[in-house]
């Protein structure tokens, strides 16, 4: 019986030799995430469900990430530190990464992959929606709420439905000035945000497979902006040298059988692409960056789970070495580690941060920023009337803060081409 790699995946968690796409079956979790924002809710249901004094399935398996309402001065975002402290302290939770001190890491999605926690054929469950992110490694990863975290904390198990697949196929060879984001951006000017809903979104084609993991991740982690319920990419040999690099833990690596039925494949040809944006106020809501271009901007963000990693910020540093921006602009680094690599990896004999200092650039500390818009402290906030160019995964009004902004979501190469002009600008004018 042929399956996609999603089956395949879930049909491992359920212990069974197959599954259908629309059947529903009890899945074994092998990692559960949880963060700041939505870990004190869970662990209160878990309390109230299983017992004031029940112990967590497997310790080992709750990763739990602090990085959403970190650096403020808010005293509710303390609040819910303190509880995942007291949480992670009663359980004795060996993967806590506390805010304040050299465990800290940043964004969970991208910290979960620098920490080995991402390994092919997994299982992951986060409560939070980008948890899509992790199929780049040809996994299985999906956000969820909160109630069946807490069921996830105590039992080891959720059932879930089977969903079924989407494919979407880019060939030819990834020119200088496209990105993941174009790809993940064009796809959701075709199908719009309900385009994918509860269905596995597959990525394939030889341009997919020349890109880096991280850049992979962004493909995937935009998965739910389609209505998604994963995003996935099989695994190769680029995928296994990033796994590693970071753990000897074992895993499984699966593929789609050539015959496996989906529910449509969509091909592209990337040399045929061009940068795009999604304007205010929806991911979908795609114009190239060619139709829109001079449209004056207030603000450029570079950052996020989608557009914080090392190779978001090596693109940046491509278009603004020995420029200037003329307008705000603020670089988020996701992770520690991103933050750390901004010093050491170089761009024409400069480190990356260097490039990006030099150019006018503020740089922030590592977590989620203004991408949540965040208490009204929060770095790189927007605020009214104000139009941002940012690299983040979602536009909708008050997302990145004021209500009374508009955001239009960009590649890097596009963010930092706009940040130097001041207006939308397509990155191919500064690669020329």
């Amino acid at each position: 019986m042929a399956q996609t790699i999603t089956q395949k995946i879930l049909a491992r968690a359920a212990n069974r030799k197959f599954v259908n796409a629309g059947e529903n079956v009890w899945l074994n979790v092998d990692i559960l995430l949880t963060h700041d924002v939505c870990g004190p809710p869970t662990f209160d249901i878990f309390k109230e469900k299983f017992g004031p004094d029940a112990k967590v399935w497997d310790p080992e398996k709750v990763v739990v990430l602090p990085d959403h309402y970190i650096f403020t001065e808010n005293e509710h975002a303390h609040r819910n530190i303190d509880l995942l402290r007291t949480f992670a302290a009663e359980q004795n939770l060996p993967n806590y990464y506390d805010v304040g001190t050299d465990r800290y890491k940043g964004v969970c999605h991208v910290a979960l992959a620098q920490e080995g926690f991402n390994l092919p054929g997994t299982v992951l469950f986060g409560t939070d929606s980008h948890t899509c992110t992790s199929g780049a490694f040809g996994m299985f990863g999906t956000g969820i709420g909160n109630t069946d975290a807490a069921f996830i904390l105590g039992t080891g198990k959720l059932w879930e439905k089977v969903p079924e697949s989407m494919k979407f196929v880019f060939d030819g060879a990834m020119p200088d000035y496209l990105t993941a984001k174009d790809l993940i951006l064009q796809i959701l000017g075709d199908i719009g945000t309900d385009g994918a809903t509860y269905r596995a979104m597959e990525f394939d084609g030889s341009a997919v497979y020349q890109l880096p993991v991280e850049e992979r991740m962004t493909l995937t982690n935009m998965a739910i902006e389609a209505g998604g319920m994963n995003g996935i990419i099989a695994a190769d040999e680029v995928t296994e040298a990033y796994v590693k690099a970071r753990t000897s833990k074992p895993y499984e690596i699966f593929h789609s059988d050539p015959d496996a039925i989906y529910h449509s494949i969509y091909h592209y040809n990337v040399e045929e692409l061009e940068p795009v944006v999604a304007q205010p106020h929806s991911p979908d809501n795609r114009a190239t960056v060619r139709s829109v271009q001079g449209t004056r901007i207030t603000k450029s963000y570079i950052g996020s789970c989608t557009g914080g990693k090392l190779s978001d910020f090596k693109m940046a540093a491509k278009i603004l070495n020995g420029q200037q921006v003329s307008i705000q602009t603020n670089i988020v680094p996701a992770t520690v580690e991103v933050a750390k690599s901004l010093e050491t990896e170089q761009y024409e004999g400069k480190s990356i941060r260097k490039v990006l200092e030099d150019a006018g650039c503020t740089i922030a500390q590592p977590s989620c920023a203004a991408c949540l818009g965040g208490p009204a402290d929060t770095f790189g906030r927007s605020e009214d009337n104000d139009l941002v160019v940012s690299t983040t995964n979602r536009n909708f009004p008050g997302r990145m803060g004021s209500k009374k902004a508009g955001v239009y979501l960009a590649s890097p190469l596009t963010a930092a081409a706009s940040a130097i002009t001041g207006r939308l600008t397509d990155p191919r004018e500064f690669l020329s």
